[in-house]
């Protein structure tokens, strides 16, 4: 798997968020710094 780097450029995508909202990545790339944060499923090892 490779690593994702700081500026690395991703891929277009989109989720629906804890409001049932569809975000896209070109509504985050509207603004300055954007963070994205993944983790394990929970109450799975790792």
């Amino acid at each position: 798997m490779d690593k994702v780097k700081v500026n690395h450029k991703i891929e277009p995508f989109s989720l629906i968020n804890q409001h049932s909202i569809d975000i896209s990545s070109e509504d985050l790339i509207k603004h300055n710094y954007v963070i994205l944060y993944f983790y394990p499923k929970d109450n799975t090892p790792g």
